[in-house]
Formats: structure tokens, C-alpha cells, sequence
């Protein structure tokens, strides 16, 4: 049940309680006090009519009877000791109030009759709760609005906390503060915190892009001396590790203008299956490129071979034998192509693109097992790397790829930026960046293009 609601039912809850405590309270005493007066009027009564009996021997006009029949059994047997007293009864005559006493070995009773008493009451017991149940018609729509304020304050805050929690460090509830508020002061602490977590973050990314900047330079002197130096199994080895070095400064620097959002994309129409099969000659990987057939029902046109567009086989080998561009038996790929053998084109930032696509095939042929299936949906929306090795860990799968975190050891040694540059890289382009792992083993990652159409968009 939601705060809202528990906060309602216990205002219901409380004032039903105090109600009923009231009336029980009042109708106690109410009904104490009226007993307690026809008890006094009737022994009052009885002591009158006592006197009346012993100076005349007649209680006529007195308002007591003699030998009553009606007298409570355990009045008369309180007489027949020797005593008096009184006694409440609720009987078929009505309400009433008895008082006896012994007179002469004769049971001289009183009776005061209570039916207007108990009948008054009776109808405050109902005025009482008439009122609670007005009081709580009241009452409830004030407790409403409060719990409903206070539920919209924390909903705002729990918000807040979530976007924080997904990268937005500019979210702020800014709740004013005021005293003896504990919301309010909630929602102060919640923006201190994303405050001072803002803060220390853009001093780190700050410190990473400074640090990554002023190597570059003396790296690239380093890059470019080793270079000059003779060939030999030693300079190799140190134009090798120049070159990994200088790489994982440019990935620190494009990290960091990632973090400092200083990136934007830059919107294009382009064919994605051409892009593709060019990010994949580019990494050198061998993989091969497959495209999904179109959906049934639209035309199929013909090829320069003969086949039907829906029966061509879109599926090439690049990095690799058979040559780039060539399906399995030795004919042109299709790419990514329409019925009409057009390329599909979507709105996209092509460099971005590909950064990200060529990460994931680095990944997979890194850290996976061959062989590397790459496949382009027949929209061109929706681009699939997978490989054949022990797949993603679950700590991948649960919280993201994390940088410097290469998660399982079966899946190899690296710096862990790839896949933390691809997601980054995607999320410029709209785009998002799936991780799985296949039924049958592998790693899966998708990267889905959102439907953006319109000129080209320049951040």
C-alpha cells in the first residue's frame, strides 16, 4: 500500500478511535450520573415513605408499595437479611431504579422509573456518533491533502535519487527549507549529496583529461622516435607497447570528453550495411556480415544472377577468405540492401557508428572465440556482434560495462575501455547498447539506432 493510502487509513483509523473513545467515555458517565440520581430519589423516597409507614401505618400517597410482587429477587433477599439497599433493572416493565428496605417484617420497596433517563442517552450515544462520523468526513480530506503532499515530496525526491543514480548529477529537488520539516531537510541532504558527488566527479574527469592530455604530446615523441630507430626484435617490442600506450591515452581523452558530455552527434543519412562491412575491414577482424531478409510481402525484385531479392543469400566474409565483400560461394556480398537492391539509410552519425561497431568486433575477437557474426537488421536500425567464447560476465550484464574492468579472466586480458567508449559513443547517437549471452554460449551485444529522420543535426 502506498504512504498515501497508510496515511489516510491511520487519520481514518485515529479519529474513528478518539470518536469511539469519547462516546464510550461520555455515554459512562452520562449514564453514572442519571443512575446515581434516581438511585438518591429513590431511597429518598423509601426514607420518606419509611416515616409515613411507622407514624400511620399506611404508605399511601408515598409513592413506595408494600409487599411488592415486582421487587428484584436480590433486593428482597438483601431485605430479608435485615438491610436496604438499591438495585438497577432492565425488565419487561422498562429501565427502572428499586429501593427497599424492611418495614415491620414487610418488604417496603420504591421504584423509579428511568425509561426518559435511558431514552436521553440513547439519543446522545446516537448524537455521538453522528459527530465522529462527521468529524471524520472532516478530518480525512485534510489528511488527504497533507499525505498527499507529503507523498509527492518524497516521490519528487525518490525521483530525484534515480535520476542521480542514472547520471544526471544536474538533478536537484530543490525543496525550500523550513524548520521541523523532515522532508524538506531530506531533500536538502539529497542535494548536497549530488552536489558534492558532482563536484569530486568533475575533478576526476578533470584530473583524467589533464593527465591523458599532457602525455599525448611526449607519448607522440615517443611514438614517432621508436619509429626511427633500426629494426630489431627489442625496437619492436618498444613500438609495440608505444603504440598501446598512446592508444589508451586517446581512449582516456575520448572517455573524458564523453563523461564532460562535450561530445555531440552529427546527423546524416547513410547505408548502415556499407558502414559496417567498412568498420570491419578497418579492425582487421575476421567476421562475417549478414543481413536479415526483408519483411514477406514486399517486392522482391531481381538480381543480376537471376534469384528473386527475397532468396539472395545477404551474407559476406570481411577480414578473411573468401575475400572482402564475397559471400561463401564466391559471389558479391549484398550488404545491407532493399528489394530494390538499394542501400537502406538511416539518420546517424557515421563515425560514431562506427567507433562503436568496430569496439564491439575488438571485444569479441579479443576476449571471445571465432567465428565473429556480425548482422545488420533489414531496416538498418539494429546492429549485432556476437562470438563463440565463454560471453559476457554477470557482473557485465548487471551493472554495465565498467572501465578498467575487464570482468572474467576466461575472457581475456585489456584495459576494459572498449566496450565503455561503445556504450558512450551510443548513448551521443540515441542509440542503446545491449549485452547478452547466447543460449548456445557467446557473447551478444546490439546496438539499436533510434527512428530519427530530418536534416542533419549539428550539436
Amino acid at each position: 500500500m502506498a504512504l498515501r493510502w497508510r496515511i489516510i487509513a491511520l487519520v481514518a483509523a485515529a479519529t474513528c478511535a478518539v470518536a469511539a473513545a469519547v462516546g464510550v467515555l461520555v455515554h459512562q458517565a452520562s449514564r453514572g450520573h442519571e443512575l446515581s440520581q434516581a438511585r438518591q430519589a429513590a431511597r429518598t423516597t423509601l426514607d420518606r415513605a419509611a416515616d409515613a409507614y411507622a407514624r400511620t401505618g399506611e404508605v399511601r400517597g408515598s409513592g413506595a408499595e408494600l409487599d411488592s410482587p415486582d421487587v428484584p429477587d436480590g433486593l428482597r433477599e438483601l431485605v430479608a437479611d435485615g438491610r436496604y439497599g438499591s438495585e438497577f433493572t432492565d425488565g419487561p416493565g422498562g429501565p427502572a431504579m428499586w429501593a427497599a428496605r424492611p418495614a415491620g417484617g414487610r418488604v417496603l420497596s420504591v421504584r423509579v422509573d428511568m425509561r426518559t433517563s435511558m431514552r436521553d442517552i440513547g439519543t446522545l450515544d446516537t448524537n455521538i456518533v453522528v459527530a465522529g462520523l462527521v468529524a471524520t468526513a472532516v478530518v480525512l480530506p485534510l489528511g488527504a491533502v497533507t499525505a498527499g503532499r507529503m507523498s509527492r515530496k518524497l516521490r519528487t525526491a525518490a525521483g530525484t535519487a534515480r535520476r542521480i543514480a542514472a547520471g544526471d548529477l544536474n538533478a536537484r529537488i530543490d525543496a525550500k527549507p523550513r524548520r521541523n520539516d523532515e522532508i524538506a531537510e531530506i531533500s536538502g541532504a539529497v542535494d548536497s549529496m549530488a552536489a558534492a558527488l558532482q563536484e569530486r566527479l568533475r575533478r576526476e574527469q578533470r584530473f583524467t583529461g589533464d593527465v591523458a592530455h599532457e602525455l599525448r604530446t611526449p607519448l607522440m615523441g615517443l611514438v614517432t622516435a621508436a619509429e626511427l630507430l633500426p629494426d630489431d626484435e627489442a625496437v619492436g617490442y618498444v613500438r609495440d607497447r608505444s603504440r598501446v600506450l598512446s592508444t589508451l591515452v586517446d581512449e582516456l581523452l575520448e572517455i573524458s570528453r564523453l563523461d564532460a558530455h562535450a561530445e555531440h552527434a552529427d546527423l546524416t543519412a547513410c547505408a548502415v550495411g556499407p558502414l559496417v562491412e567498412e568498420a570491419v575491414a578497418r579492425t582487421g577482424v575476421r567476421a562475417s556480415l549478414r543481413t536479415e531478409p526483408p519483411r514477406a510481402g514486399g517486392r522482391t525484385g531481381t538480381g543480376a544472377s537471376g534469384r528473386t531479392g527475397a532468396d539472395r543469400r545477404a551474407a559476406a566474409t570481411v577480414g578473411g577468405k573468401p575475400g572482402d565483400g564475397e559471400s561463401e560461394d564466391g559471389e558479391p556480398g549484398d550488404g545491407v540492401r532493399t528489394v530494390d537492391d538499394e542501400p537502406v539509410k538511416v539518420w546517424t552519425d557515421p563515425r560514431r557508428l562506427a567507433r562503436v561497431v568496430a569496439n564491439l568486433l575488438l571485444n569479441a575477437d579479443r576476449h571471445g572465440h571465432p567465428p565473429v557474426e556480425v548482422t545488420v537488421s533489414a531496416d538498418g536500425r539494429t546492429v549485432t556482434v556476437r562470438d563463440h567464447g565463454p560471453g559476457y560476465p554477470e557482473d557485465l550484464l548487471r551493472d554495465g560495462p565498467q572501465r578498467f574492468r575487464t570482468g572474467a579472466a576466461e575472457r581475456g586480458r585489456g584495459h576494459g575501455l572498449g566496450l565503455t567508449i561503445a556504450r558512450g559513443q551510443a548513448e551521443v547517437l540515441g542509440a542503446t547498447l545491449e549485452f547478452g549471452n547466447a543460449a548456445d554460449g557467446g557473447a551478444v551485444a546490439t546496438v539499436r539506432l533510434p527512428a530519427t529522420e530530418g536534416p542533419p543535426i549539428h550539436g
